[in-house]
């Protein structure tokens, strides 16, 4: 595709502006962060004496070493259970299309269009029932139903797209529907199952709304929700307000930095695909 100078022009001058308004609020931050504790900094002026130790003294006052162990359980409990029963949703939807998939596919459609703080309540009254309030399952449950929408479309959207010449293969070598998901579906599926799982763990360790309300205990709560009561505790300090902030937001950093290749790649096939 020829591209003329002033398009190539106009999409870096986009690029930079996109750049500067994601970049510029995560710098702000950060030069906050770094000001005298108990100070209330204006605009984006460096400190003259950077104070380095606001982000020991974060961590310290948030615990984080118990947070990060909080946040991994409910990953744990979250994202491969989440995994696996997308796929073999989506296997099935996408390439076993049993009688009526289509309206099974559809009730998948129906449930993304359900906002999500119009549940909170019922949720609420469930989980105290269950008796599982103030636990990590009262996220964990919740957060497994709320992501099978997007998680079966996103897993029959790849197996829709895989060629039918692969299976009848193994069909004729004797694979069973087992085999066949085992050891051919799956294994090409694996950028698609990257991807997917970077997003469930993004979203699921920026989980707030469950994580307060159904969860009082901030040591049970994922890193975001934890903020709330950090937030709470050391609101009338900014400057270490934003060190606790940058601290929580630095393992989904790592994660998306670490996994990026695959990220781009799931979206690239699907791209060439479609």
């Amino acid at each position: 595709m020829i591209v003329s100078r002033r398009e190539a022009w106009l999409g870096r001058a986009l690029l930079i502006l996109l750049m500067a308004v994601t970049v510029v609020p995560f710098i702000s931050l950060f030069v906050t962060a770094l000001h005298k504790p108990g100070t209330y900094p204006s605009g984006m002026s460096w400190p003259e004496t950077p104070y380095w130790s606001n982000f020991v003294d974060a961590f310290q006052a948030a615990d984080m070493w118990a947070l990060l162990w909080s946040s991994f359980l409910i990953e744990l409990g979250v994202v491969p259970a989440a995994l696996l029963i997308a796929t073999l949703a989506g296997f099935s939807l996408g390439h076993l299309r049993p009688p009526g998939h289509r309206w099974i596919f559809l009730t998948f459609v129906l449930g993304l269009t359900l906002p999500f703080q119009a549940i909170i309540v019922p949720l609420y009254y469930q989980m105290r029932d269950m008796q599982l309030l103030n636990t990590r399952w009262a996220i964990i449950l919740p957060l497994l139903g709320l992501y099978m929408p997007f998680a079966v479309m996103w897993m029959r959207a790849h197996f829709v797209t895989m060629p039918p010449d692969l299976s009848e293969a193994a069909r004729i070598d004797g694979a069973s529907t087992w085999k066949l998901f085992t050891r051919v579906h799956v294994p090409l599926s694996r950028p698609a199952l990257s991807s997917l799982g970077i997003l469930m763990f993004l979203w699921t360790w920026n989980q707030f709304l469950l994580a307060v309300v159904l969860v009082d205990d901030p040591k049970n709560r994922t890193m975001a929700g934890a903020l709330g009561a950090f937030q709470g505790q050391w609101g009338t300090d900014i400057p270490l307000l934003c060190a606790g902030s940058l601290l929580i937001l630095t393992p989904t950093l790592l994660v998306f930095l670490a996994f990026q290749r695959q990220f781009v790649s799931a979206l690239m096939q699907g791209a060439l695909k479609g």
